[in-house]
């Protein structure tokens, strides 16, 4: 039996964008867009009517803009979230985008524009794919009696500030053939990877001893704007990889838009544009591959949220080079995918909820001086 359409609901001011997006989502058998509204007190009223399955909004809007809406929606109504947003044009708009993620809308897609027609297939593609994959998406209530909602994906709420260094005993956190201390932790994400890298990196004191070096799959022209949210809401410094710079401890570094992150022979950090890599550039299996190679033994994999299976291959290298190697678990995944694909390759030495990761690489550094 055929599978009925995906219900979507558009809440969108502009109504050449509002056309374009009726317009390619028409093009699919696969979604039915199911009603539409010019801002969110008039999406607030029409959307339980609609029952729509996934709510795509835009983030600039009169009366209520995306994120009181987000925060109304995940509060009265919890329904995946889809921001749709041209608001990267200045940081403190593309730093908002990311605020509605952290009230609960899920992921990010720049706003289709007239311009971005010539490449029409393309923007049709990946839209509907980003529909499809968050309508498979299960979200819970979240209320809004403070200022800032939590994370979704954390069961237990994150502190506002890093605790003191308290690493819990080793033995809640048995590492397999005793690998040297971490000299460096790589992370990977996908769908959902925004909201749990910053449960994880919120929990990081300034100090912490190594670098952090991280792939994020992200539409094109929204990394800045994630790097500077995460700078702004934790402790530790955040930054978009530099060619030559040896990484710092203390700092988070993101691989660039369409590069692979690498290392050379030095140590120093490297950026690449070889072919994708389990179809992506950047790639979390190039980064995990090359810190394999670099910090056999001394190197934390983390694994985090996504679609598909980038990173599963890498997590592999990291745990055969004698690493230590960490996926998040499917109840606090946003899409278990990536993860999964790691688990069933043996590859995960440690399958943990996205609040237990952070207190893990504490506890495995817990023989450095934090002062």
């Amino acid at each position: 039996m055929k599978n009925a359409p995906i219900r979507v609901f558009l809440v969108e001011d502009s109504l050449v964008a509002l056309t374009i997006l009726k317009r390619i989502l028409a093009s699919s058998p696969e979604v039915d867009v199911v009603g539409t509204a010019s801002n969110g007190v008039e999406a607030l009223e029409r959307i339980p009517a609609a029952q729509p399955q996934v709510i795509c909004t835009d983030l600039h809007m009169p009366k209520m803009d995306g994120l009181e809406f987000t925060r109304r929606i995940m509060a009265d109504y919890p329904r995946p979230i889809l921001v749709i947003s041209a608001s990267v044009n200045t940081q403190e708009d593309s730093r908002n985008v990311f605020k509605l993620l952290q009230a609960g809308a899920l992921d990010v897609f720049p706003k289709p524009s007239i311009d971005s027609l010539s490449d029409y297939e393309h923007v049709k593609h990946e839209l509907i794919n980003r529909i499809k994959v968050l309508a498979g998406v299960t979200v819970f209530t979240r209320h809004t009696s403070r200022a800032t909602v939590e994370p979704r994906t954390h069961p237990v709420s994150p502190k506002s500030k890093p605790e003191p260094f308290n690493p819990k005993p080793v033995s809640q956190f048995p590492i397999r053939n005793s690998p040297s201390l971490p000299k460096v932790v790589a992370i990977g994400a996908s769908t959902g990877g925004p909201q749990a890298l910053y449960t994880i990196l919120k929990q990081l004191p300034a100090n912490f001893p190594v670098p952090i070096l991280c792939v994020q799959h992200i539409s094109e022209g929204f990394l800045q704007g994630l790097v500077d949210w995460l700078a702004a809401e934790c402790s530790l410094r955040v930054t978009i990889a530099q060619p030559g710079e040896f990484p710092k401890p203390g700092t988070v570094y993101f691989a660039p838009e369409r590069q692979h992150l690498q290392l050379d022979t030095q140590g120093r950090l490297t950026t690449v544009s070889t072919p994708a890599v389990s179809g992506h550039r950047p790639s979390v299996t190039a980064l995990f591959q090359a810190v394999a190679t670099s910090y056999p033994r001394s190197a934390v994999g983390i694994l985090l949220t996504g679609m598909g299976r980038d990173g599963a291959d890498g997590l592999q290298a990291i745990a055969q080079a004698g690493g230590t190697t960490i996926a998040q678990d499917e109840q606090t995944c946003v899409v278990f995918g990536m993860p999964k694909e790691a688990i069933a390759l043996g590859a995960a030495q440690h399958i943990l909820a996205i609040g237990e990761i952070a207190p893990m690489l504490l506890n495995r550094i817990s023989s450095y001086r934090l002062s």
